[in-house]
């Protein structure tokens, strides 16, 4: 069986099935903010998950560093904690953003930079519990809860739809939301929204009262 970094990529492969779940059900035009080079890290680039879609762009920022801006088709020069051009303001049906937010000092501009972004949807991906991780070319500052979460949404006009947690032993933890402008409009594909009360209860529990074949499953 083939090893898999719990560190890291354990929780990428979950908010990858995550999104495969509801990615089908929103049409329209889509971007990915802060994409890079828009992969998934499992082979795939993440317009294929969005199938439904009538467009598909991406942004990136800092042309010339890691993972900027390049200038390819459909791609935005988007720097979230800068001012949103106003020509950028409610153009996108639906708004995806995965492990951006805890690079980005000013989290309330580039918060309210993807809501303005987005007629409708908002799908976030962040970090709850996960090792520092930072180059020179970004840092990292912030991990939000899911308390925060619905809290950065509702001040910017939208209301959590969805969310979830993976909750893997040993392993990072991320969040997975999906917040929108027009909750009615989704209430019969999302009518059973339980809040995240327990992200990460895994911490602090000791792997030597876990089963052999629990012990077995943690060394994958």
């Amino acid at each position: 069986m083939q090893k898999i970094d719990r560190k890291f990529r354990l929780a990428r492969i979950w908010s990858n099935d995550e999104l495969k779940k509801y990615a089908h059900l929103f049409e329209g035009n889509v971007i990915n903010v802060s994409a890079g080079e828009n992969i998934d890290k499992q082979g795939k680039t993440y317009d294929q998950y969005f199938i439904n879609a009538s467009k598909f762009s991406l942004s990136n920022y800092s042309p010339g560093s890691f993972r900027g801006y390049e200038g390819r088709p459909n791609e935005h020069l988007i720097d979230l904690e800068k001012p949103l051009m106003e020509e950028l303001k409610r153009q996108f049906d639906v708004v995806f953003n995965h492990t951006t937010l805890e690079h980005v000092f000013d989290v309330f501009t580039a918060f309210k930079n993807l809501c303005d972004l987005s007629n409708d949807v908002v799908i976030l991906v962040v970090p709850f519990a996960q090792e520092q991780h930072e180059t020179t070319d970004f840092f990292d500052y912030w991990r939000l809860t899911p308390t925060c979460i619905r809290e950065l949404f509702k001040r910017n006009g939208f209301s959590v739809i969805y969310e979830s947690s993976n909750n893997d032993f040993n392993a990072c933890t991320y969040l997975f939301s999906i917040g929108s402008r027009k909750p009615e409009k989704w209430v019969e594909k999302f009518p059973l929204i339980e809040p995240e009360r327990n992200a990460a209860n895994w911490i602090g529990s000791n792997p030597e009262k876990k089963s052999f074949f629990g012990k077995i499953l943690n060394k994958l």
